[in-house]
C-alpha cells in the first residue's frame, strides 16, 4: 500500500522552491537595469516579461503551500 504523502514535507519543499524562484526572478530583473533608458527597450521588455512569468510561478507555488495548510 502506498504511503500517504506528508503535507508539511511537501509544503516545506514548495517553500524552498518558491524562495529559489524568487531569487532567480530578482537576478533576471537586475539584468534589465543597465538597459533602462537606452535604445534597447526591446531587451528591457523581454527581460521584464521573463520576470513577470517567474513572479507568476512564485505566486502559484505560494498558493500551493497555502492549500496544504
Amino acid at each position: 500500500m502506498p504511503s500517504t504523502p506528508d503535507p508539511q514535507t511537501t509544503a516545506n519543499e514548495l517553500h524552498v522552491l518558491a524562495d529559489t524562484v524568487e531569487r532567480q526572478r530578482e537576478r533576471v530583473a537586475s539584468l534589465a537595469e543597465p538597459y533602462l533608458g537606452s535604445d534597447r527597450e526591446d531587451v528591457v521588455a523581454t527581460i521584464h516579461e521573463a520576470e513577470r512569468q517567474l513572479l507568476m510561478s512564485v505566486r502559484a507555488l505560494q498558493r500551493a503551500i497555502k492549500t496544504l495548510h
